[in-house]
């Protein structure tokens, strides 16, 4: 059994929170709750967990001092953050704003907790790898994809536009602000595909229901009593290639007048409940396209190849090398006696002269493997970009782990990861066909 961190002080919402647990007999986390600071940063430290849950309205303890906490060393606390909020307190919105440079894959309105928390942290485990397992040393040609089912309720909908953004936030290839903008723009367009998709409701429709009070989950749990439109799903897919990332979020409904509706949606005012999606999404999108049908859009979101990777606290004081496209960064053969941390830039990976692969900011160390083992290098790697890199000598990374020991328990379990990795790529090329 696994340990879930909660930073919460407040005894109505660790009750909230112990409820929906108990409902979920089959739960496989052991339940931790952390109230004061010491406590809160050596278990973010020294656990490495890959789930954390904060109270973001917790009066009793100062979240903003562990969130700066998590930004100054967030290369090595890289978990995924269920945050629980009042809505009396705080606009959800906000919160997205002001805490875009963590990873925040979605935000629970502390009323929604007992029916929702367990739930949320099931659809997490069921995409545990897609969400946790960076791929490092991963060659970004080779691209990555995915793909969710999402049901006709708009409480999970934010979690699945989250997970979106972390992906790409993860990898470095936008930015915080990017990275806050798509969350919602995702959430806006899965939250159409099933209001006006799935369950049909128009436009016209959902404003006098509004009119008279009835919330959209209300509305769309009455059309839901309907077997058919209950059975019907949105498909949520994604795919990560070398220059650009696409989304996209296909429904079951009929479809509708993809031309007749963006006319519409350009000519009306841009604080309108109607078309927000679309609106958010054209402002950040290099491309969105629709199929013929209607029921399926595609935002294409170009990366930002000029985000940098923070440099954590403990490498502050080291050297800063600067690199140009086409430079030699390290050669094979050469002696190892440094190691660098990747900042910024993409690097092309040669053995005997034949690439073999791509560095960039997500891989967070180059050279790290002959120096540590202390052989000659094995590869030799060439900027495919300008980039920035931080030098660090035997000397300079010893004294950091020293005066940051948890650097070591997340090198060791990234050496770790790696190996796995490998050995998991040696069994397929032995298991596969014969020549």
């Amino acid at each position: 059994m696994s340990t879930l961190g909660i930073i919460n002080s407040d005894p109505k919402i660790k009750e909230r929170v112990e409820y929906a647990f108990r409902q979920a007999p089959n739960h496989s986390y052991d339940l931790l709750f952390l109230v004061e600071k010491e406590e809160i940063l050596e278990f973010l430290n020294f656990a490495l967990p890959e789930l954390v849950i904060i109270n973001f309205s917790d009066p009793g303890i100062n979240i903003d001092e562990i969130v700066d906490h998590i930004q100054n060393d967030k290369w090595i606390l890289n978990f995924g953050i269920i945050g629980l909020f009042s809505h009396e307190k705080h606009k959800e919105e906000d919160l997205l704003k002001k805490y875009k440079a963590i990873n925040v894959l979605t935000l629970l309105d502390n009323l929604r907790l007992r029916t929702h928390l367990v739930k949320n942290i099931q659809i997490i485990e069921q995409n545990y790898q897609i969400i946790f397992q960076r791929e490092f040393t991963k060659n970004l040609l080779d691209g990555a994809s995915g793909s969710f089912t999402i049901e006709n309720d708009l409480l999970g909908v934010p979690l699945f536009s989250g997970i979106g953004a972390t992906i790409l936030a993860q990898r470095g290839l936008i930015n915080p602000d990017s990275k806050m903008q798509l969350q919602l723009a995702l959430a806006e367009l899965i939250v159409n595909a099933i209001e006006h998709g799935n369950c049909g409701i128009s436009y016209e429709e959902k404003t006098k229901a509004l009119e008279r009070g009835i919330s959209p989950i209300d509305l769309i749990a009455e059309k839901c009593r309907d077997p058919a439109i209950q059975a019907k799903k949105v498909t949520f897919l994604w795919e990560i290639k070398a220059d650009r990332s696409v989304f996209i979020i296909h429904d079951e409904g009929k479809g509708f007048d993809v031309k007749a509706h963006l006319e519409k949606v350009a000519n009306q005012d841009e604080y309108s409940l109607h078309g927000r999606g679309i609106q958010m999404a054209a402002g950040l999108a290099h491309e969105i396209k629709y199929n013929g049908k209607g029921n399926q859009v595609a935002l294409i979101i170009k990366h930002d190849l000029s985000v940098e990777n923070e440099t954590p606290i403990g490498f502050s004081r080291e050297q800063t090398v600067l690199v140009k496209k086409g430079e030699t960064v390290l050669r094979e053969g050469e002696a190892s006696d440094y190691l660098y941390y990747i900042s910024a830039g993409t690097y092309e990976v040669y053995h005997n002269d034949k690439p073999v692969g791509v560095l960039s900011p997500q891989d967070i160390f180059m050279g790290e493997m002959s120096f540590l083992l202390n052989q000659r290098r094995s590869a030799t790697i060439k900027a495919t970009s300008s980039g920035k890199l931080i030098l660090l000598t035997q000397k300079a990374f010893i004294t950091v782990i020293r005066e940051y020991p948890h650097y070591g328990i997340f090198l060791s379990k990234l050496l770790a990861k790696r190996l796995v990795r490998s050995n998991e790529q040696t069994a397929a090329r032995l298991s596969g066909p014969a020549c």
